[in-house]
């Protein structure tokens, strides 16, 4: 009987030091060398901040080149203003010249649509005649 037991027990016992030890080493490994899963995380978290700076780059670019068409705008405006004063030939034209170029700015928004004031919904039958007979009924459309 104790052979037996003997025979059990040494290899139980040195399995359980096995998984010892190498939870042990898998503890301590980690730090020496990252697993395939923290190389992944490192790895999207470097791409995520590029995309985060390409992000802020381009809408940095796009505000500066919204700025220069903004100047742009401008400059042709005071060239048609300088232009409408400098090649109209009378007062009245040069006023009407000039109105025109800054009707744009001074243009009032327009007013929002409003909803129709008879809030009753579409009807999907027919209009009838008070005592005539509605669609659903039998005789409905037969002459007699």
């Amino acid at each position: 009987m104790e052979h037996s037991l003997l025979v059990w027990l040494l290899p139980t016992l040195a399995l359980v030091v096995g998984v010892a030890i190498g939870f042990l080493i898998a503890r301590l490994a980690p730090n020496a060398a990252p697993s395939s899963t923290q190389r992944q995380l490192d790895d999207i978290q470097e791409r995520f901040d590029s995309y985060q700076n390409e992000v802020v780059t381009h809408f940095n670019s796009t505000a500066t080149l919204v700025k220069k068409l903004t100047q742009s705008y401008q400059e042709v405006q005071d060239h048609l203003a300088e232009g409408a004063n400098r090649l109209a030939l009378d007062e009245q034209t040069r006023q009407r010249l000039l109105a025109s170029l800054h009707a744009d700015a001074t243009q009032a928004p327009r007013e929002r649509l409003t909803p129709p004031r008879n809030q009753e919904p579409p009807r999907d039958y027919a209009p009838k005649a008070p005592n005539a007979p509605g669609m659903l009924d039998e005789h409905y459309g037969l002459k007699k």
